[in-house]
């Protein structure tokens, strides 16, 4: 198969960073002092780091000269209120809460709104959403559309089942329900877009039933990218004006900027709710800071405020979208099998399909994480029954992972198409040896978000030395 034509990046290098590649020994004793998780081993000791998009954006020059731009004033610095218009221009929201990342923001929301036994609804929770609602003894409840699993590239995967979500409703009662939540785009399954349509009907059914509804935003930008792509009657639309129009379908948003804010720290929470407004600020005082620079200092915020105009640009998105699909392209003729179509921020290897020798309960994900970082020192990150197994802290059930998937995220605007084109070489060292890895065991894990400090064990499979 004739190899993918690589996208040209719409940017020029001004600064680099060297990184270095350990020897193969090295790096089987690093992983080996990490209990091999990946988590655990420094960044020092990784030669490509897929693990995460969040905060590993690359700058621009505009982002740079911001940074000196920032102010420092405790309450009511220029730079929250650059930031604050920004966001307001965007989200279309009154009342802006800045807040250090994402998770803080998920924090604060549910340590407002949740009450235990309470149920959270998403298309698909991700971890740290998963986590929160946990921790404040909700029920985080997963409807992902029926297309989610379909062999076949359809776009909109991403998708809430909508009549599923009317049923819960109906069966459970609105007084059951904290909040109806949209991740955009859905990373848990794929990093799959949301349509303009779905978001409508879940608003729709929100407002019929009196429900709030929030968006996860992390990565709005790429979300709107494939409405004005894939969906009808949106071809022609700004990217802008696409955003505005989804967001005017929802309460209020909680975003890691950290994504489509080309940052390396922030988030924020955005909403129209004036009590609600005030009473996540009366906790934010106490646990993050004042209402106008939430955690971060002014710079941060400055470099946000661009950052969220820079990633609606219409040359940016389509290079992003394009290296995605160039680098899954090249994994698949490498022998991985994905997750189809690529979404917007990472490619996902179905590693339950390409390791079926590895049943769930060892994690055939965490053997393929380990396997790329032993073969080519690349970090990347297991999305399984690793990150998403085990007993739920609140009602004692049993979970389970959808797939067993291990997810490659690509930072932005960091990475060239030779390191990808490295990485799938890699990837084609794993394939021609995959039924020599094994699976693993937990050792030591926590009550919340156990993948991120857990402790594994190799468990060697018919006496063949695992990941040798």
């Amino acid at each position: 198969m004739e190899k993918p034509r690589q996208p040209t990046e719409p940017y020029r290098v001004k600064s680099v960073e060297p990184i270095k590649l350990l020897a193969r020994q090295e790096r089987q004793q690093k992983i080996e002092q990490a209990h091999y998780n990946i988590f655990n081993i420094d960044a020092a000791d990784i030669y490509i780091d897929l693990l995460t998009d969040s905060g590993t954006s690359a700058m621009s020059n505009r982002q740079w000269a911001a940074l000196m731009m920032g102010d420092e004033s405790y309450a009511g610095a220029q730079s929250f209120r650059r930031f604050e218009k920004v966001v307001k221009g965007i989200f279309g929201k009154k009342f802006v809460i800045p807040c250090h990342q994402g998770r803080s923001a998920e924090n604060l929301m549910f340590s407002t709104i949740l009450k235990p036994g309470q149920y959270v609804l998403n298309n698909t929770h991700f971890d740290t959403t998963r986590g929160n609602t946990q921790h404040k003894g909700g029920i985080a409840v997963d409807l992902p559309c029926p297309e989610v699993d379909a062999p076949v590239p359809l776009p909109f995967k991403g998708d809430m089942d909508t009549r599923r979500l009317e049923a819960f409703i109906e069966e459970h009662g609105r007084e059951k329900i904290a909040m109806v939540m949209m991740t955009v785009t859905n990373n848990s399954v794929g990093g799959q877009a949301v349509s303009m349509k779905n978001i409508k009907e879940v608003s729709r059914i929100c407002k019929k039933h009196r429900l709030p509804f929030f968006f996860d935003c992390a990565r709005f930008a790429e979300n709107c990218f494939f409405i004005r792509r894939d969906e009808p009657g949106y071809e022609d639309k700004p990217i802008k004006e696409i955003a505005a129009e989804m967001f005017a379908a929802c309460d209020g948003v909680m975003m890691s900027a950290k994504k489509d804010g080309l940052a390396n720290i922030g988030g924020f929470i955005a909403l129209d709710d004036e009590e609600l407004y005030q009473r996540i600020t009366d906790l934010m005082i106490l646990v993050e800071g004042f209402p106008t620079y939430g955690g971060l200092a002014g710079r941060d915020l400055d470099i946000l405020a661009v950052g969220l105009e820079e990633v609606m640009d219409p040359d940016y998105l389509q290079y992003r979208i394009d290296q995605v699909k160039y680098f899954g392209d090249i994994l698949m003729q490498a022998g991985m099998p994905i997750v189809e179509p690529t979404g917007g921020h990472a490619v996902f290897i179905d590693a339950g399909a390409l390791l079926g020798h590895i049943p769930a309960e060892q994690f055939p994900g965490q053997a393929l994480t380990v396997a790329f970082y032993l073969e080519g020192g690349v970090r990347v990150v297991e999305i399984g029954s690793l990150m998403f197994g085990g007993t739920d802290p609140v009602t004692g059930e049993k979970l389970s992972a959808p797939r067993e998937l291990v997810r490659l995220a690509v930072p932005r605007r960091v990475y060239t198409n030779s390191h990808l084109d490295y990485i799938a070489e890699v990837a084609a060292r794993i394939n021609a040896r995959k039924e020599l890895l094994g699976g693993f065991k937990i050792s030591y894990q926590s009550r919340f978000l156990r993948h991120f400090t857990c402790k594994l064990e190799v468990i060697a499979p018919r006496n063949v030395e695992v990941n040798s």
